[in-house]
């Protein structure tokens, strides 16, 4: 079979056929074998590939009187007996042009004319020539540069326990472009899930794992997507949980930038929880509760159950994926973070509505932001409301945690229920839900509650907690019904105008944005 590795590498078709008496055998016979390569490989490539699935035969087929390796590339059967294959017909090769005698140039064309043109074709032939492996040279140097920087720089050498698990195997794949591309129909329209802002995500099918997958495709030319492409290759990878989406694979060969996914056939929540304008089926209670509890569990997870705490950065309910059974699946690490002790981020990153009021004016990310994240997002399930709120009857917009808490004061908290579920929900889970959204956006993240202490009250493991009937104001944030707002820290006094503002001790000074 190594013999016919050789041959099919040699042929111009990339192909052979051969036969060899049957050793060992008491009774006559003879082993039929056949490698064919694409005709897109090389020889090398050829040889090569045939030569791998030749070295599986005998351990793949022990004891076999027959057997068959088909790849993407090339093709390897034996068998035992003759089998029945057609082989193209050879090209016949052509018979040599006539050699016709050299025209006598025409006595009138003189000798420098024409050893003048001859030189100057030389000249442009070389130019050409220098022009075209100078741009070559560079394409290539670019294309190193990329993919050294890329594959050995900013993505493995610093993670030693994710390099080891790409070694063993046990870590996500590292696919080949050209599978990627098969699998989505080399990224057609028709395969496009959806599209953010570094890119793009399509549906696509890999044949050998038998697996429907979801490709993010970031944009090579965007910088903040290759900083948001490094961090879920070096932070999902890591992490294994049921209510986190699974990173199957990952690509960055030849410049591409690719992200393999489990697909979430049911998408992302927020396109339950606003679908009803549509016309689709308004989420039942049960399953947002299940979804409550799967999200608190993620986070649980991520803070204080791993290893060491990942920061997420971005909750909220796009970024909360469906599984097939409508399970929570937490998604997109592109900001996420691990903070390293004595350390804190300064950058901001997240989404107006979900971030922390605090961490919008001191840049610092933490678990507490975290918290409040998932707080907004809970009163945005138990409500069925965006962050944003307009109240009835009236021009102004309110951040939905001073709406629901208005509720709250009043005691009748349960009617900030979303109004499509008609009253079908479970009285005590949708209060609960409610009341623990309130205490983890509590304005001063100091009272807010770790993320291991909201879960246990979320089912029902622990008591409800005790919220001051008016929403809290923190002294870096303006009251709810002021323009500004100054906050003696010495005192611990307060005074709200609509003009200037004066104290006598250290204060802050914010404008209210409504």
């Amino acid at each position: 079979m190594n013999q016919l590795a050789k041959t099919a590498a040699d042929s111009p078709l990339l192909l052979a056929n051969e036969s060899a008496p049957l050793a060992g055998s008491p009774s006559p016979g003879a082993v039929y074998g056949l490698a064919q390569c694409t005709r897109d490989l090389t020889a090398g490539q050829c040889s090569w590939c045939l030569t791998t699935y030749i070295n599986q035969l005998r351990d793949r087929f022990p004891n076999n009187t027959g057997g068959a390796i088909k790849g993407y590339s090339c093709y390897v059967r034996y068998m035992v007996g003759a089998f029945d294959i057609t082989l193209p017909p050879r090209r016949a090769a052509l018979p040599p042009p006539p050699v016709s005698p050299p025209t006598p140039p025409s006595p009138s064309v003189s000798t420098e004319l024409v050893v003048g043109l001859s030189v100057a074709g030389v000249l442009l032939i070389g130019l050409g020539l220098s022009i075209w492996l100078l741009c070559r040279r560079r394409r290539k140097r670019v294309r190193q540069t990329m993919e050294r920087e890329l594959e050995e720089g900013d993505f493995l050498d610093d993670e030693p326990e994710m390099q080891d698990d790409f070694e063993k195997g046990t870590g996500p794949k590292r696919f080949r472009y050209g599978e990627l591309a098969i699998a989505t129909d080399d990224f057609s329209d028709d395969h496009k899930l959806g599209e953010g802002g570094f890119g793009s995500v399509y549906r696509g099918f890999l044949k050998e794992m038998n697996l429907d997958v979801a490709i993010k495709k970031v944009s090579k030319s965007s910088k903040q997507g290759r900083k948001e492409y490094a961090s879920e290759v070096r932070i999902i990878s890591l992490l294994r949980h049921r209510n986190l989406v699974q990173l199957i694979g990952w690509c960055h060969g030849g410049g591409q930038l690719l992200l393999v996914y489990e697909l979430m056939p049911n998408g992302s929540l927020d396109t339950h929880l606003y679908s009803s304008a549509s016309g689709n089926t308004v989420l039942p209670w049960p399953l947002r509760h299940e979804i409550v509890v799967g999200l608190g569990s993620a986070l649980l997870y991520l803070h204080q159950d791993w290893e060491q705490c990942v920061l997420h950065r971005d909750i909220k309910p796009s970024n909360v994926m469906l599984d097939a059974s409508f399970h929570a699946k937490l998604g997109d690490f592109g900001l996420a973070r691990r903070p390293r002790p004595g350390s804190h981020t300064t950058v901001l990153a997240g989404t107006m509505g979900y971030m922390d009021p605090e961490c919008m004016i001191t840049g610092r990310a933490s678990a507490e932001s975290d918290v409040y994240s998932f707080g907004v997002v809970l009163l945005e399930i138990a409500c069925g409301r965006r962050p944003m709120v307009a109240r009835h009857g009236e021009d102004d917009v309110v951040h939905l945690v001073q709406w629901v808490w208005e509720f709250y004061g009043r005691g009748a908290i349960l009617d900030a229920a979303d109004a499509r579920l008609v009253g079908k929900f479970d009285g005590r889970e949708v209060e609960t839900v409610m009341i623990v959204g309130l205490w983890c956006a509590h304005p001063d993240r100091s009272l807010r509650p770790s993320i291991r202490q909201a879960v246990n009250v979320l089912r029902l493991e622990a008591p409800l907690p005790s919220l001051p009937t008016r929403m809290p104001v923190a002294t870096y944030m303006p009251p709810p019904d002021a323009f500004y707002y100054t906050s003696s820290v010495a005192t611990g006094s307060s005074s709200a105008t609509t003009g200037t503002s004066q104290s006598s001790s250290t204060t802050e000074t914010s404008t209210l944005l409504k």
